[in-house]
């Protein structure tokens, strides 16, 4: 089988391709495609856990804990302590932090509005569909490999 032919070759090359053109708009405000994503999982009035901001990114928790930390030192955020969990800690964005949100979502939405005029609603629809499938066939492998793990840690 060709790379051109396999169903990641296309899903990799096209999410570079986006992420390419997003973190040329960020690149103009000085932070980055993994930044903005960020910003847009933070509650603009009530912050976020700390916690929540990862499994929504699924990103790894070392990952956001460094990406946190360049953002803080940009400005962009700042952390209290939780006022219901003392042992929580929760994300607010700052006045410069909301701004970069608004230019993250902008550029999404001005994106998808873009692709919207030239995918039918049917097409879209369709390609929502096959990437559904394609989920379920990922999670069906991932429930196999921890299936095999276990039996593997059964027999140890």
């Amino acid at each position: 089988m060709k790379r051109e032919e396999t169903v990641d070759f296309h899903i990799k090359s096209a999410w570079h391709a986006i992420s390419r053109m997003y973190n040329q708009q960020a690149a103009k405000e000085d932070f980055t495609t993994a930044i903005g994503f960020v910003l847009i999982n933070i509650n603009s009035k009530d912050g976020t856990p700390a916690t929540k901001i990862a499994p929504k990114l699924g990103l790894e928790t070392r990952s956001l804990t460094r990406m946190l930390k360049t953002m803080e030192e940009k400005d962009l955020i700042y952390k209290k302590p939780d006022e219901q969990d003392k042992r929580s800690v929760r994300i607010y964005l700052t006045e410069e932090g909301k701004r970069k949100k608004e230019i993250s979502v902008s550029t999404i939405k001005l994106f998808n509005e873009q692709v919207r005029e030239i995918v039918s609603e049917e097409e879209l629809n369709n390609f929502f569909e096959v990437f559904r499938k394609i989920q379920l066939v990922i999670d069906q492998v991932q429930a196999e490999n921890v299936s095999e793990l276990q039996k593997s840690i059964i027999e140890f």
